[in-house]
């Protein structure tokens, strides 16, 4: 590939490229994020940070009534416990893990600092139209 430098009139330093690579930076670029995504999430799993659903994790994500049930589960919290530590009543808890209430984002960010996850982990999955 042939790289030609210069500048402009005004001295400004400038690089002509042909027109198919300057048409691959933006995926270039993508790769390059990609690959800083999966370095820092490996860093966090080398330092425990960050956890992996295997298979069977996930099928009992998918069968739980909520992610947050899920996760309190997994966490091997009660629900009264959750409710204490949050503090909410323990109703409504029950309401939200059934997935009759959302909880509002501080509440659901509480339920997130509690049970070590990120509260778009606690997200239910909209429902299919």
């Amino acid at each position: 590939m042939t790289i030609v430098r210069t500048q402009t009139p005004l001295g400004e330093a400038i690089v002509i490229l042909p027109e198919a690579e300057f048409e691959r930076l933006p995926e270039l670029a993508e790769d390059s994020l990609d690959a800083r995504s999966v370095d820092a999430s490996e860093a966090r799993l080398q330092a425990g940070t960050e956890e992996l659903l295997d298979e069977a994790d996930l099928d009992a994500l998918r069968a739980a009534p909520s992610p947050l049930a899920f996760w309190r589960e997994r966490r091997g919290m009660t629900a009264n416990a959750l409710a204490q530590a949050a503090p909410i009543r323990s109703d409504w808890l029950a309401a939200i893990e059934r997935g009759e209430r959302l909880a509002d984002p501080a509440l659901n960010g509480r339920f997130a600092t509690i049970l070590g996850v990120d509260a778009e982990d606690l997200m239910p999955e909209p429902a299919e139209a």
